[in-house]
């Protein structure tokens, strides 16, 4: 009993109580060294209407905020090109530009606007890529985040993760006496911000189903810990099956058929399985160590999960159809909430050095080498969560008294935070990509 409070007063004390209402906004504290000059030409507007976004402003923003592009400001542009025959090389080499974007927005006969871009090499004078893409007037934006993501994928060549989304708890004081929790969904970057569940009563671990459709999560509404599943299309949500005591951690599976969570039905902190269709559940691990923070290999044949059955916290691997246990981490005095790329190569976890007197960082492993890089240095960190292409950790942390947001990419090059104006948060978890 003593450890179960004791990992409860944990998980509850990462929640501050502070008032926030305001969406998050990126900032780049840290890119790499050289990053890829792009000029993102403001698009023209050909349609008749009061566009409801910029789509070109979303674009540079995507790209300057993901600390691998330097975006020219649209003060020092020479000219405003939307078409191929209007882009004038010379004038963005003079300008020391690598690459331009061009674009249009026109409207359809269908009610629909079609945007239509472009992306040339300036040294090579070619055209890279080009691209139609119709949405509804309502739909600028996601159009602006896809066209961010083919051509950070075109340049960089790696997928890019602007269309994706987050969800993360808020804390607001209400009183001496009362507090207000709010379950939040953004855009990656922190815009388009709405409540998914507001409750006086803490929420813990937000967890997305794979295929970017559900929620899971703990609430305490009840006066008592309880996991809930929610449909983020209909807002319809269902409490799990509550048993005594420790109800916590979900996970989904890939194939999203069953939940991992820690349950201490049977008095000590387990892991378990619960078949979402039967209910049928199954216990996993048994020590009487805390066993809690399960996570699933990409191939569903494992769990990673926290325990500290060894004298302190380290991350293990079980292998479900063998029951093969197997310790992951060795550096370190404290390894906790354990996520893997999505080719099961990369471990990012909560860090504590030996000695223990720099505090909890992000760090990663390698899981072919067994090197492990430590990425933070605030010694502030805790719930990582990986972008679905594997390049940023995004964490919470502390800023002075303020709970925010921060991501820091897995080799360490690009930093970046994401504070609200006033207010706390925690508790991020990054989409999977969707559809």
């Amino acid at each position: 009993m003593v450890k179960l409070i004791q990992l409860w007063t944990f998980m509850l004390a990462t929640l501050f109580t502070v008032p926030v209402h305001a969406e998050l906004v990126v900032e780049v504290t840290q890119g790499v060294e050289s990053p890829t000059r792009i000029a993102i030409v403001p698009f023209a507007n050909e349609s008749a209407l009061a566009l409801s976004e910029d789509v070109a402003q979303v674009v540079e923003q995507d790209l300057g905020r993901s600390g691998f592009f330097e975006p020219m400001s649209r003060d020092n542009m020479l000219g405003f090109p939307s078409r191929q025959q209007d882009v004038f090389f010379r004038d963005w080499r003079i300008s020391r530009m690598d690459y331009v974007v061009i674009g249009r927005v026109q409207a359809t006969g269908s009610g629909e606007l079609s945007v239509t871009y472009e992306l040339f090499d300036v040294l090579r004078e070619t055209s890279l890529l080009t691209e139609n893409v119709s949405v509804t007037p309502e739909g600028l934006r996601d159009a602006a985040h896809f066209i961010s993501d083919r051509i950070f994928e075109e340049l960089t060549g790696l997928k890019g993760a602007f269309s994706t989304q987050i969800v993360y708890v808020t804390a607001e004081q209400m009183g001496a006496d009362r507090q207000r929790f709010r379950l939040m969904l953004a855009d990656w970057d922190g815009a388009r911000a709405q409540t998914i569940l507001e409750s006086p009563q803490p929420i813990l671990s937000p967890a997305w189903s794979m295929d970017g459709s559900k929620l899971a999560y703990v609430s305490f509404e009840t006066g008592k810990p309880s996991i809930y599943v929610q449909h983020l299309a209909t807002g319809q949500r269902e409490r799990i099956q509550s048993f005594p005591g420790l109800n916590g951690a979900p996970a989904w599976s890939p194939d999203g058929q069953r939940l991992a969570l820690v349950l201490s039905r049977d008095g000590n902190p387990e892991i378990y399985l619960l078949n979402l269709q039967t209910r049928e559940l199954q216990r996993v691990t048994r020590h009487y160590g805390i066993d809690t923070e399960p996570s699933w290999s990409p191939d569903g044949q494992s769990l990673i999960f926290t325990s500290d059955r060894g004298g302190q916290p380290q991350i293990y691997r079980l292998n479900l159809a063998t029951r093969n246990l197997e310790r992951l981490t060795f550096e370190g005095n404290y390894n906790a909430r354990g996520r893997l790329t999505q080719d099961g190569r990369f471990l990012t976890m909560v860090h504590r050095s030996q000695g223990g007197g720099n505090g909890f960082d992000i760090a990663v492993q390698d899981l072919k080498t067994d090197r492990v890089d430590i990425l933070t240095r605030s010694g502030l960190a805790e719930s990582p969560s990986i972008a679905p292409n594997g390049s940023v950790v995004i964490y919470a942390t502390q800023e002075g008294t303020r709970g925010v947001l921060a991501a820091v990419s897995l080799d360490g090059r690009v930093q970046f935070r994401m504070p609200a104006s006033t207010g706390d948060v925690r508790e991020p978890a990054w989409s999977p990509y969707l559809r």
